[in-house]
């Protein structure tokens, strides 16, 4: 058996499918008062707007001659850029999404290699068995539940509600309700009011990434920011800002403003507390990647040469036979729920 392990080798061809998988999500506005009626809430609408800027970045040296400054700060710096606001009678976002949780975690969608997957299958149930997707589930749900999605629309917001129902045929069979400002998002402690509607919530993601039921939800959040204030959906990337004509493009679905899909999956799979200086960081938890990249921060938790990046743990488990620390193991599962290219196609 230890010859076995010694040749084998990471599979050139190598892809996972998520596994956690939302639509976009659409905003709409309304009262705070009328959310239990919000069906025939209107659709928040993306605008242009034509702004004149002042010149306030950091000049170069030779730039900062006091004639040169003044004749820069004459020329008007004229931008033409998209907004979403409420209404002037709606002081309510609505942020509605469905999430499907597929099972299968750990299967390969594409591997070249017989006795690679064989070896990567039986790996991933020695850890189903052993940890079950509790923890990761239980993770996963209070991403929900605390309006992480929401990003920059949850801050300073007044309240912030989360409304989770599990449909089946179409229809609520359950549903749940969270005060999302009560829940923290440096980390996963519940609150003593909303233990048990996480871990029920909790338990059904386990579920769906088991594959033992289907595991459709819909997610609404309703959040009181202010009559009309300026909301904030995904802004598109432009590659040729000149052709597009403005220096901001926001996201819309058949005119509807919304956030797209990948920074709904970032948010919730924004579970990572195991990476290195974790503990006396003030970052909390970041998205699980296989680097620990944060493009924000430009920076990387998860580096090789530490020897806790995903490929390093991956190969070290499957090819070496040495089981990561439980944390590890909860990181290299959620990097495959994530999904992902991860085949060797060799080394120059």
């Amino acid at each position: 058996m230890a010859t076995a392990a010694t040749s084998l080798k990471t599979a050139s061809v190598l892809a996972f499918e998520r596994k956690l998988d939302p639509s976009d999500a659409l905003f709409f506005a309304g009262n705070w008062a009328a959310r239990t009626t919000s069906d025939d809430w209107s659709a928040v609408t993306v605008r242009e707007k034509s702004v004149r800027g002042t010149i306030s970045n950091r000049l170069k040296t030779k730039d900062q001659d006091p004639a040169k400054l003044d004749a820069a700060i004459e020329n008007p710096n004229l931008q033409t850029v998209d907004v979403a606001t409420l209404p002037a009678d709606a002081d309510t976002l609505k942020v509605t999404f469905t999430l499907r949780v597929l099972g299968g975690a750990g299967t390969p969608s594409a591997c070249n290699s017989a006795d690679y997957q064989r070896k990567l299958l039986a790996t991933v149930q020695g850890y189903v068995t052993s940890q079950g997707f509790g923890e990761l589930a239980r993770r996963y749900a209070f991403n929900l539940a605390n309006g992480r999605f929401l990003w920059r629309n949850r801050i300073g917001a007044e309240h912030v509600e989360v409304q989770i129902a599990h449909l089946v045929d179409g229809q609520a069979a359950q549903a749940w309700t969270f005060d999302a400002l009560a829940l923290s998002l440096r980390g996963f402690h519940a609150p003593a009011g909303s233990a048990d509607a996480l871990a029920a919530v909790g338990t059904l993601i386990a579920d769906g990434l088991a594959g033992s039921r289907h595991v459709l939800l819909q997610v609404t959040a309703f959040v009181r920011v202010g009559a009309g204030q300026e909301v904030f959906p995904s802004q598109e990337l432009i590659l040729d800002k000149e052709k597009a004509g403005k220096s901001k493009t926001l996201y819309t679905v058949s005119g509807i403003a919304g956030i797209h899909s990948q920074k709904l999956g970032n948010a919730l799979r924004t579970v990572d507390t195991w990476y290195p200086g974790a503990g006396e960081a003030e970052q909390g938890p970041i998205a699980v990647e296989p680097y620990g990249s944060v493009t924000t921060q430009g920076r990387a938790y998860r580096q090789p040469k530490e020897k806790v990046d995903f490929y390093t743990l991956l190969d070290s488990w499957l090819l070496k036979d040495q089981v990561p620390a439980v944390e590890q193991q909860h990181f290299v599962m959620a990097t495959l729920i994530r999904g992902g290219v991860f085949g060797d196609a060799g080394k120059d």
